[in-house]
């Protein structure tokens, strides 16, 4: 009782904020049930004036703090649980907030690495960006006698505390939509919040984003387009991470790329190129790839940074996402429709045909347009929308990969409006179907399952010796019987006598209430 007015204080003081945002003025009253609508009208009474529509949620969720924020960032790559209109409101939230004091960084830097900080870096400058769980710092250290800079990204005081506070008050509302909603049942909102609860983390561990710098950098090494930062592994823990600093121009710094003379096509087919490769190739891609995390470095090279959120693809899901992509390049919309049935992601009682049918409607609209008026973003949004007529279940792995492509490729755009995704992606694409699932790929497909069958082959000395074990077990049994300890006895009873007592009162329950039934209709 005491935790659920906790939570309901609280998350009034959050409807307080969005209603003086404006956000509640956004919303149709006519989709609102009447007593909602009396509650809408009250919330535009206290709505501060002279807001306008577009900045209104990304306002209130700032206001609310880091929790919220990232609530708001993540709920940007669920358009099938907000929206889409939403969804492209809260992609224009940006993670940046006041820099926390000077002397906090320091200390906790300190104390993190258990030495002072004088010992550590040659020198250490103010915050460079602040975001809602760390900022980043600018300094250097000694190698060899030389200085090298290098970024230093330094969680927030007491920021975990703060989110799991906010966070209870998510799963608590989430918990209260699904008990008296079917749409929140069907939106799985539990699980929406459990996915950013695990989301958030990851983040708030960064060794966990060191590591994830430092298997892209084993997968990316041999890349001519793309490379990430070093990590400074002594100097990195839960709560501080030390990077090799980048000095290359921001990809949304477009008067220096400008003035630098950069071949803005290229470097749209460098970002395309380079995400699928990452997608496909390795099944491991940066899931922020914003014009902010993205540098231009002396040798022409994308570097990428800030790898709190990152995207995983399964050999399934690679292939799902080749053959989908193929398969509209080609107009062969059955095979587009047989793939999503052998991932299982729709449902074996729909008609493959029928979702052939749907896939063509997305399909036959691109081939009558250029290609430089053809979204691959967009056309994977709509195969999202349309799987969801067919019950395909919420895969988030390629929702997140979906939004993630509706950035790269706005990224991409931006440098050429008229930039040909699908001929940029086409040689990744097949390059990937032709070694993994052309005859290259079913060789190694076929030795990968000889060798789950010689680790299976391995066990069976070991899987008959515990099946004789069972099977002796069970003879025993069959010929002695079931052997109890006194103790077990007695504990059996004591449930069984309870069993029967809530039996008896069940009973007496039931019978009373058909005599007040019998009752009740004579005197009809």
């Amino acid at each position: 009782m005491i935790s659920a007015i906790t939570h309901m204080t609280r998350l009034i003081r959050a409807a307080f904020v969005f209603a003086r945002e404006g956000v509640f003025g956004s919303v149709d009253p006519s989709l609102v049930p009447p007593p909602g609508q009396l509650a809408l009208k009250l919330a535009r009474l206290v709505e501060r004036r002279g807001t306008k529509h577009g900045p209104r949620i990304a306002r209130a969720l700032t206001r609310m703090g880091p929790a919220y924020l990232k609530l708001g960032q993540f709920l940007a790559t669920r358009p099938d649980v907000v929206g889409v209109i939403m969804a492209r409101d809260l992609e224009s939230l940006q993670d940046r907030l006041p820099p926390f004091p000077q002397d906090e960084a320091e200390a906790a830097i300190a104390t993190s690495l258990e030495r002072p900080l004088k010992d550590i870096f040659a020198s250490f400058g103010p915050p460079v960006a602040a975001a809602s769980i760390a900022q980043v710092h600018r300094g250097e250290v000694l190698h060899d006698g030389i200085r090298k800079s290098v970024a230093v990204k330094v969680l927030r005081p007491n920021v975990a505390a703060r989110f799991r506070r906010d966070l209870s008050d998510f799963f608590f509302v989430a918990h209260k939509a699904e008990a008296y909603s079917s749409e929140a049942r069907r939106l799985r909102l539990i699980e929406v919040i459990n996915t950013m609860s695990r989301s958030v983390a990851m983040e708030m561990d960064l060794r966990l984003e060191a590591a994830a710098l430092s298997e892209m950098a084993e997968n990316t090494r041999d890349d001519p387009d793309f490379r990430v930062p070093t990590v400074d592994w002594d100097r990195t823990t839960h709560n501080v991470l030390t990077m090799e600093w980048i000095d290359g121009i921001a990809l949304n710094d477009h008067k220096r790329l400008a003035q630098s003379q950069v071949d803005l096509p290229d470097l749209g087919r460098k970002v395309i190129q380079s995400f699928l490769r990452h997608a496909l190739r390795d099944g491991f891609f940066h899931a922020d790839m914003h014009p902010g995390n993205l540098f231009l470095d002396d040798a022409g090279r994308l570097v990428a940074v800030d790898f709190g959120i990152m995207g995983r693809l399964g050999m399934k899901e690679r292939r799902f996402l080749a053959e989908i992509l193929l398969g509209f390049i080609t107009r062969d919309y059955r095979r587009v429709a047989e793939v999503h049935f052998e991932a299982g992601y729709v449902p074996a009682h729909h008609s493959v045909e029928n979702f052939a049918q749907a896939i063509r409607a997305i399909g036959e609209p691109i081939h009558n347009r250029t290609a430089e008026e053809i979204s691959m973003a967009r056309l994977l949004t709509l195969l999202l929308e349309v799987t969801g007529l067919f019950d395909m279940t919420t895969r988030p792995e390629l929702i997140l990969l979906q939004k993630t492509m509706v950035v790269v490729e706005g990224v991409a755009r931006g440098f050429d409006p008229k930039l040909d995704i699908w001929k940029i992606a086409d040689p990744v694409v097949r390059e990937w179907i032709e070694r993994n699932l052309g005859p290259i790929g079913r060789v190694q497909g076929a030795l990968a399952g000889t060798g789950d069958i010689a680790r299976v082959l391995m066990r069976l000395p070991e899987i008959a010796e515990r099946s004789v074990k069972v099977l002796e077990q069970f003879e025993t049994m069959t010929r002695e019987g079931i052997r109890l300890s006194p103790e077990s006895i007695v504990a059996m009873g004591r449930s069984e006598g309870r069993k029967n007592r809530w039996r008896t009162v069940a009973l007496w329950i039931i019978a009373a209430t058909f005599i007040g039934i019998l009752i009740a209709v004579r005197n009809m």
